[in-house]
């Protein structure tokens, strides 16, 4: 485990909160909640997750009552899978703000799938594709 790797549990904690904000967003239409997931994913984004919302709930709500961890994880590739989250919400947010309402379901129902794969199955497709990115644009050896 290097130095700063984090707790699995604490992304997949804060991709079931996501899930649910996402699906009532989807159910309800209300444009302030996307907003406030649009901001956890940005906070997420540009501080790593456990700096988010959900994070710091996590890191001082619901960590203390589990076990210790045992499995960690870089932080990098969930910080970018909060900011396709983040790409995902805003276009979202233009939807539901400012037409087409498409726009608002699909970028809302697309963001909510992600979260729903990693929540539910630990499957982070953001992450997968921050590893995919990397070993593509590797240098050769």
């Amino acid at each position: 485990m290097a130095f700063t790797d984090i707790d699995v549990r604490g992304p997949r904690f804060g991709a079931a909160v996501t899930t649910a904000v996402l699906a009532l967003v989807l159910v309800t239409g209300n444009v302030w909640l996307l907003a406030w997931q649009t901001l956890a994913f940005a906070l997420g984004a540009a501080g790593g997750v456990g700096r988010s919302p959900y994070g710091l709930l996590f890191r001082r709500v619901i960590r203390p009552r589990l076990g210790p961890p045992t499995e960690f994880e870089p932080p990098q590739p969930p910080r970018f899978a909060q900011a396709v989250g983040l790409v995902f919400a805003g276009f979202g947010l233009v939807g539901y703000s400012l037409g087409p309402d498409w726009l608002g379901l699909a970028a809302t129902g697309a963001a909510l799938a992600a979260a729903f794969l990693n929540a539910v199955f630990g499957y982070c497709l953001g992450c997968e594709t921050y590893l995919l990115l990397r070993r593509v644009t590797a240098p050769a050896e």
